[in-house]
């Protein structure tokens, strides 16, 4: 896990694509909350917003 995000920011500092960095992040943030929203009783309140 570690190894690909240190490969990722390797890219990002060779091929300065800084912009992917913030994206990745929100990305994985949005999962995040999905997956642990999912079985959660507030489930039917956030739905809408994502």
């Amino acid at each position: 896990m570690w190894s690909l995000l240190k490969e990722f920011l390797k890219f990002s500092r060779q091929e300065k694509k800084w912009w992917l960095i913030p994206l990745v992040v929100v990305l994985l943030l949005l999962g995040v909350i999905l997956v642990f929203t999912a079985s959660s009783g507030i489930a039917w309140a956030l739905y809408p917003f994502l």
